[in-house]
């Protein structure tokens, strides 16, 4: 009958681990679910979602300069005159004359010449474009934001676990140190090492513990409900890619339909027609003019006494040029054009901004797939390090110190894979978004390498694995206290100064 692979003390510590993670599943939610949750509650995407909506009503009321303007009026007026004769039969008399004045009418403009007014009115459209980009570079926005407090939180726990993890680890090794001590194969210095790096590790989880609930704050405040679960990674880990692998592909796309750069586009077109509001101020205006208006007297007037009613309809064109206006529009000109000049600046400066920080994201992708290769291979070549260094401490061609370092390699080499892969999946999102290209689509590629959405694993508790599990666990052992050594007090004999040798005899040579 084959013999039961053994698993080693760091192999049963995780394993023990994972034992308690699918013990304690907890409701989680996926990356699409919260951000939906952060659509309807962040502030920042409300704010620029209300921003957008006022900005689209002032485009349409540009279009009001082309349309015709139609007015009501209506009003009463009593008048009262006091009549004198000057001349004639009846001079020096005084006669009084009271009437009413009754009026309503409907009149309508509608310009048929006014440049400033259809420059005004194209402003209008285009600044409705411009309302549309900056609703698009607030959604995209809020997709890497929701997406890094994602994985913010899931760095945290992963961190947390492995702390706990070598916690188990580096507490068996130091009662193995323990034991050796007390049977003599081992000095007192292996137990002091053993306990100086637990009491690290000791440090090191309530600092993990902390960030963690720091960062789960965050990512509740962001999706507006508390005790948010994010689902974990799927097993074995699929990184997307980012294609095409063209560093000159990716910035010349984000020339086209990066929402920064087309609204420094629009805002250059903006800018162009109030240069034509301003010149329009030299040409002239023609409106039509139609109207009917009803004027009752029931009383008379002030030279009659019978009542009238007038109906009087009237059509016509208003024709206006202005001559001159104290060198006002001249000067408004040139501000206009000045005003132009600095958009164009502007939509330069967008380019260029747009092209480095693509290029500076397609790069740390890059680099970031890079890292995570070499740091899986760095995890299997600390693990067999660890396995070499225990099995030496056990024949004695290893002290303890190597294998507690063996360890910490190996855990923050898993720290910084995890770390790693979170940073190229927050990477192709990053890219996408410097590029301007990023979409609801690719959030969806970043949700399909989650695992599936329900119950997931919590972070182990701080107590240990659960015992109710068949795999098998380590349980931490019980750490002694160590006596300190005892250490002769430091008294040495005052030194003794050299005596200062004979001179030598200097003989005469013999004279020849």
């Amino acid at each position: 009958m084959p013999s039961r692979p053994r698993l080693s003390p760091l192999s049963a510590a995780l394993a023990s681990i994972f034992a308690a993670l699918l013990a304690s599943p907890a409701q989680s939610q996926t990356l699409n679910e919260l951000y939906e949750s952060a659509r309807g509650f962040d502030a920042t995407y409300q704010g620029a979602r209300a921003q957008y909506d006022a900005s689209i009503a002032r485009a349409a009321q540009a279009k009001a300069g082309i349309l015709p303007a139609v007015g009501l009026t209506a009003g009463v007026t009593r008048s009262d005159l006091d009549i004198e004769t000057l001349t004639g039969a009846g001079r020096g008399t005084t006669t009084p004359r009271d009437f009413n004045t009754q009026n309503v009418g409907i009149n309508a403009t509608q310009p048929l010449y006014r440049p400033a007014n259809w420059a005004t009115y194209e402003q209008g459209k285009r600044q409705a474009d411009i309302a549309q980009a900056v609703l698009t570079i607030a959604e995209q926005d809020l997709i890497v934001r929701v997406s890094q407090a994602y994985f913010d939180v899931l760095a945290s726990q992963d961190s947390l676990a492995l702390v706990r993890a070598q916690k188990v680890a580096v507490a068996e090794q130091l009662a193995s140190a323990k034991r050796n001590f007390e049977v003599g194969t081992s000095t007192i210095t292996d137990s002091r090492e053993a306990q100086a790096r637990y009491d690290l590790v000791i440090a090191q989880e309530i600092a993990a513990e902390n960030d963690l609930q720091v960062k789960k704050v965050v990512l509740d405040q962001l999706v507006g409900r508390p005790g948010s679960v994010p689902v974990p990674l799927r097993v074995p880990v699929v990184l997307p890619t980012a294609m095409p692998a063209d560093i000159n592909a990716w910035v010349a796309q984000a020339d086209e339909v990066h929402p920064a750069i087309q609204q420094a586009r629009l805002g250059l077109d903006v800018a162009g027609l109030e240069v034509e509001k301003a010149k329009a101020g030299h040409k002239p205006t023609l409106d039509a003019n139609l109207g009917y208006n009803v004027t009752r007297n029931p009383t008379g007037t002030s030279t009659s006494t019978v009542g009238t009613r007038i109906n009087a309809a009237t059509v016509g064109v208003t024709f206006n040029l202005p001559l001159f206006a104290g060198f006002a529009t001249e000067n408004r000109v040139k501000e206009t054009l000045a005003l132009e000049d600095q958009s164009r600046s502007v939509l330069d400066g967008t380019k260029r901004s747009v092209a480095q920080a693509t290029r500076a994201a397609y790069l740390g992708l890059v680099s970031g797939a890079g890292q995570v290769k070499a740091l899986e291979a760095a995890e299997a070549s600390s693990q067999s390090a660890l396995d070499a260094n225990r099995l030496g401490y056990q024949v004695g061609v290893r002290i303890n110190i190597d294998v507690l370092n063996s360890q910490s390699q190996l855990f923050q080499t898993k720290r910084d894979l995890a770390q790693a892969r979170y940073n190229v999946l927050l990477g192709n999102l990053k890219l996408r978004q410097a590029n301007g290209t990023l979409t609801i689509d690719d959030m969806n590629a970043i949700n399909a390498t989650l695992a599936s959405s329900g119950s997931v694993p919590a972070v182990p508790p701080a107590t240990g694995p659960d015992r109710s599990t068949t795999t098998p666990a380590v349980t931490p052992p019980s750490i002694p206290v160590i006596p300190p050594v005892p250490v002769p007090p430091f008294n040495p004999p005052a030194p003794t100064m050299p005596t200062a040798p004979v001179p030598p005899v200097i003989l005469n040579p013999p004279v020849r």
